[in-house]
């Protein structure tokens, strides 16, 4: 092979490349391949023929549901990511097969599957998923054997993940279809070697070889792999593309309003039917998306402000008295820092904080800063492969490019979930719940009457393999007597935090009591242990060694307002 087709146009890549009834792989690097998504859903159109995987469905991402282009979806996370995670209407039914089948796996359980692929072995093995109903419906795809050294234990292993085709979007690429990723790379390259029939991709710019040759480290999707590629310039919006300089290529940001937009309208059948005919069942195509794009920038509407950043300590935000979610983020970042500290003073400590997205990320970044102050510095990760976070002032999206962009290094899925929390004793994991019961199994996946949540994530991962806390406004729908689906198993969670308390035990087989109470409630009165936790919770909780949580102060205020001036997690 001399090369690999290069297409005219996305159009023309996907009628070449993509076949009825393909299991088509879109890789979740941090610069998603959408422009390509986009056109396989206009080509595909009502036509339910295909098997996807991809790693979350969110945002423009959507385009497969709207589309009914995808019989069967092979992911970790259905729902939106911005501004903050949450349900999305579109997937309500999902477990019912609405808008198409779908098979929920944990983020690192579904990249060692890929890895699996890649390197031609028969099994994954995984110490994630055991204990939990994400495993129900896998019949013929996971195992559980008999561990050979201990038949006490058991092993969990895991079918190939092998795609036709695997579709990225790379900064730029080589006549001779050499591909350089932007970073983090998320889930890796793995799926390109995984992929039966091979690569297609999108790129920023096509170069030529000399000038390739000088980046040729960056270079990590190699020609021999790769079937077809294509310019499409901001081929990744509205998801952000770090080009680091490479072939003088700019880089852009993550286009928050443009994915507000995306969460909002498809909160609506009328109006997610008129955002994909106005975005992306576009005549033009590609072309014709970066024109509105570019309309719309000029217009003001789809323009990103700047992080609001408060003042520093001298100058409080308005309001004397914390909100719950700022009481509950204050609390989270006190259990971390107070866990870290005792597990110091006693011998090896911590040294990883696994930043779950949520409320739990901000009260992670709050608690690193306060351990950072006191000598006491750890290393924040987050699970695509952000390693070493001092996040942006004001940006509280976790996967943002400038939050990545302050990370001591980029890496990927294997390496955080893998080898930092899985393989690393010394991780603390910080998760969020929608709901947890009093085993500490969390749900995140489906409600009681069926409706879906959002999934998975990484947070199976963190649970199952690190010490772990979590941290969740408690109400009695959310901290429940028995979960009505484990999404994470229990057995490592040993703190709960909610915005009156911290509930603890010492081992999984103790009940949660409540360990420490706010004496005065987010009203400024006095408030009473037993009967918080009885308006709070469906939980039996002991709370007779409740000790008096210190009130918060304003500097804890202020601290958590610069993190997040608008109010996005803690209003």
């Amino acid at each position: 092979m001399d090369g690999p087709f290069l297409a005219a146009g996305l159009e023309e890549l996907v009628e070449k490349f993509i076949r009825p009834d393909d299991h088509v792989h879109f890789a979740a690097t941090m610069s998603r391949p959408n422009a390509v998504l986009h056109a396989t859903a206009r080509a595909f159109q009502n036509r339910k023929s295909l098997t996807v995987s991809v790693a979350s469905l969110h945002s423009n991402a959507h385009a497969l549901a709207l589309s009914n282009s995808a019989k069967r979806v092979i992911t970790c996370f259905l729902g939106d990511s911005y501004p903050s995670p949450r349900p999305c209407r579109l997937y309500r039914s999902v477990s019912s097969g609405e808008p198409f089948a779908a098979e929920n796996w944990t983020l690192l359980s579904y990249v060692q599957r890929l890895m699996a692929a890649a390197l031609g072995q028969p099994y994954a093995v995984t110490t994630s998923l055991a204990g939990t109903d994400l495993v129900t419906g896998k019949e013929g795809v996971l195992f559980t054997i008999p561990d050979p050294e201990c038949d006490e234990r058991t092993v969990t292993l895991l079918k190939p993940l092998r795609p036709d085709i695997a579709v990225y979007h790379g900064v730029c690429a080589d006549e001779r279809g050499n591909i350089v990723l932007s970073s983090p790379h998320g889930e890796g390259v793995w799926a390109a070697y995984a992929a039966r029939r091979g690569v297609v991709a999108s790129v920023e710019r096509i170069v030529p070889t000399d000038v390739m040759a000088a980046h040729s480290p960056g270079c990590v999707i190699p020609s021999q792999r790769v079937l077809a590629i294509c310019e499409a310039p901001r081929g990744a919006h509205p998801q952000s593309l770090d080009s680091r300089g490479i072939a003088e290529i700019e880089g852009y940001d993550d286009d928050y309003r443009f994915m507000q937009e995306a969460s909002d309208a498809c909160a609506e059948a009328p109006r997610a039917k008129a955002w994909f005919d106005a975005w992306i069942g576009l005549p033009g195509g590609h072309q014709q998306y970066l024109a509105k794009l570019d309309a719309h920038s000029n217009a003001g509407i789809f323009r990103n402000p700047r992080p609001t950043v408060l003042p520093g300590p001298e100058r409080n935000h308005p309001g004397p008295l914390p909100t719950q979610k700022e009481a509950l983020i204050i609390l989270g970042a006190r259990t971390i820092v107070e866990k870290v500290s005792a597990a110091r003073s006693s011998g090896p400590s911590y040294d990883t904080l696994l930043a779950g997205v949520g409320v739990s990320h901000i009260a992670a970044w709050l608690a690193a800063d306060q351990l950072r102050t006191s000598g006491m510095p750890i290393k924040v990760v987050a699970e695509w492969g952000l390693y070493g976070m001092l996040p942006e002032p004001g940006d509280t999206y976790l996967f943002s490019r400038s939050n990545a962009q302050r990370c001591e290094a980029s890496t990927g899925i294997a390496e955080i979930l893998g080898g930092m929390v899985a393989g690393n004793r010394r991780c603390l994991g910080v998760i969020a719940a929608a709901e947890i019961d009093e085993s500490g199994a969390v749900n995140t996946s489906r409600l009681r009457d069926g409706r879906w949540i959002t999934g998975s994530g990484g947070g199976n991962d963190v649970a199952s393999n690190a010490d772990s806390i979590v941290i969740a406004l408690a109400s009695p729908e959310r901290y429940v007597r028995k979960v009505a689906y484990v999404t994470s198993p229990g057995a490592r969670i040993l703190d709960v935090v909610s915005q009156f308390g911290a509930f603890r035990r010492s081992s999984p087989e103790e009940k949660f009591e409540l360990g420490s109470c706010l004496t005065v409630g987010m009203d400024g009165n006095s408030a009473d242990p037993k009967q918080l936790v009885a308006r709070y919770t469906s939980w039996t909780a002991e709370t007779e060694n409740a000790r008096a949580e210190p009130y918060i102060t304003s500097e804890e205020l202020s601290r958590v307002r610069r993190l997040d001036p608008d109010g996005i997690y803690r209003s």
